[in-house]
């Protein structure tokens, strides 16, 4: 796989995780109102920081795994893949963008807001010790400045939605109505499992170590 196929799967996979609904997506509407269109970036950088310390983590962890277990993390991370998929699909009926859910304590800093819905979100730590470690192994088969490519595109899925959702929030405009936005959920959705099964089979076709 290329450098740049790497970015925009970092990209694309990123953004089906961006999309779905939660705290941080919700602490980047509430932050926007208050602050302004730059909470969108100063949340990502928060976000940026928790998932900086996770990489490491996986990452030094990955150089004591024995190659033939790569299969078993391509059909796990395929697994995961696929079932936040169907979680993505789920989410999507009644989910709206407009309205941020109650509940999510308010943070005066875009920044820690960004950190601590990152960290305290139990989604976020799953997909990296299960899709996300799986798509980082995938990664270095180019090397560092494969793994490198892969998140700085997933970095960038984040960056450019959540400086969109505030930049629409503070413009007092509404630039997707609840429908479209459940619709795009539900491409994400697809997307997510049509990912899946792309990473099992690509597992499965790993030539026996």
């Amino acid at each position: 796989m290329s450098l740049v196929e790497l970015t925009i799967l970092g990209f694309v996979i990123g953004l089906t995780g961006a999309l779905a609904p939660g705290p941080t997506l919700i602490a980047t509407i509430q932050s926007a109102v208050r602050n302004g269109w730059m909470s969108g970036p100063r949340v990502t950088m928060g976000h940026i920081v928790a998932e900086f310390f996770v990489v490491l983590l996986i990452i030094a962890g990955i150089p004591f795994l024995p190659s033939q277990y790569t299969v078993y993390i391509a059909g796990f991370g395929g697994a995961a893949l696929i079932l936040f998929g169907i979680m993505t699909l789920k989410s999507a009926k009644g989910a709206s963008f407009s309205s941020p859910a109650a509940g999510v304590s308010r943070v005066d800093s875009p920044v820690v807001a960004g950190l601590i819905t990152s960290i305290s979100n139990p989604y976020f730590w799953i997909w990296w010790f299960s899709v996300g470690s799986a798509l980082l192994v995938s990664s270095l088969t180019c090397g560092i400045v494969g793994l490198i490519a892969f998140i700085a595109g997933h970095w960038l899925s984040d960056l450019s939605w959540f400086t969109f959702v505030s930049v629409s929030i503070h413009k007092s405009r509404v630039f997707i109505e609840d429908r479209e936005y459940q619709i795009i959920l539900m491409i994400c959705g697809g997307i997510l499992i049509s990912f899946g099964l792309w990473f099992i089979a690509s597992g499965l076709l790993v030539p026996p170590a």
